[in-house]
């Protein structure tokens, strides 16, 4: 995050790295956060590896949380920081108040306050850190606090395989719940739209493009109307709703197809059709695993089946006019 805020900063994410200039409040979190920016006023921060680097400041007080913390820039306030590992080593100038399972100092290390620390021993604080009447040390009974801590060191990189195979079967169950769903109450209009993905292939995808920027389209026309406002999140709710009935149609429609080809029944019954939608939504599952082929493949998806939804909608829209016949036509008809 580069350039400069002209009023208070919340940011959030993963990886965090905030190196723009903040001329009053500053909140991150994250899982990884680094700070190298100034903040005029307050700082306050969470997360699993938090670093104040030498090129940032701190006008006010700093407030800092991590598991590991290291504070190398200066603070013109106070400081509060709890950790498992911190490392201090810039100047501090009001008081510091820390509560560590690991205290270290670096050269440039000062507290010109009182500094008031809790760790599992009593340090030797250098004098260069802050002189013995300004230094108080708090046993604390951490209890269990610094084994939790020690757990979550380090942020997991990728879910568990178990992790995974729920969030898998969790899906798997909503998509065959929304196939009965549409299959019992909208069997027609579900028929409709998977047979105008089988019969204009082209033209349904091309339909879908059309639908996917009128949605999208929607939400900065409805903004610009300033009183539109507040139904911008509903719009942006119904993208979501869109996008994910029609990646279910486009499954369902291209497996019905391959099982007609592949000589399946014409008329499959309703507990056929949620097995062809669950095998579609496994398979494709499958296919995620590889690069760049997923992703085309469920873009695709969400195409045909937003393309044959758009169809839909425009022909209850614009209905079925009778065919228009030329002038002469009705003048021949009459005669």
């Amino acid at each position: 995050m580069l350039g400069e805020t002209q009023g208070d900063l919340h940011v959030s994410g993963f990886d965090v790295k905030m190196s723009a200039d903040v001329v009053e409040d500053a909140y991150a979190a994250g899982a990884t956060v680094t700070i190298s920016g100034s903040v005029d006023k307050d700082l306050s921060v969470a997360g699993f590896t938090v670093r104040l680097e030498p090129s940032a400041r701190v006008g006010e007080n700093a407030r800092l949380m991590a598991a590991t913390l290291n504070i190398e820039a200066p603070i013109a306030g106070s400081l509060a920081a709890t950790g498992r590992d911190v490392y201090l080593n810039a100047a501090v100038t009001g008081d510091a108040r820390i509560f560590a399972k690991s205290l270290r100092f670096g050269p440039d290390a000062r507290v010109d306050g009182q500094l008031i620390y809790s760790t599992e021993d009593k340090l030797d604080v250098p004098t260069t850190v802050a002189s013995p009447d300004r230094v108080r040390f708090e046993q604390v009974d951490t209890g269990r606090v610094w084994d939790e801590l020690d757990n979550i060191r380090e942020m997991p990189i990728l879910p568990t395989m178990a992790s995974m195979l729920f969030g898998f079967l969790i899906t798997l169950l909503f998509f065959v719940v929304l196939g009965a769903i549409a299959l019992g109450f909208f069997p027609k209009r579900l028929e409709t739209m998977r047979m105008s993905v089988s019969d204009a292939f082209g033209q349904t995808a091309i339909l879908g493009v059309v639908g996917l920027s009128l949605l999208f389209g929607a939400v900065p026309v409805v903004a610009l109307t300033i009183v539109g406002l507040p139904l911008v999140p509903i719009i942006l709710l119904l993208i979501v709703a869109t996008w994910t009935l029609s990646y279910a149609l486009g499954a369902y429609a291209i497996a019905t197809r391959l099982w007609f080809g592949l000589g399946g029944d014409a008329d499959p019954g309703m507990l056929i059709r949620l097995v062809i939608l669950a095998a579609a939504i496994v398979a494709i599952a499958l296919l995620n695993f590889i690069p760049f082929v997923g992703w085309v493949v469920n873009y695709t998806l969400v195409l045909l089946g937003l393309g044959a939804i758009t169809r839909l909608v425009f022909g209850a829209m614009v209905g079925s006019p009778e065919p228009a016949l030329d002038v002469d036509m009705r003048e021949t008809e009459a005669s």
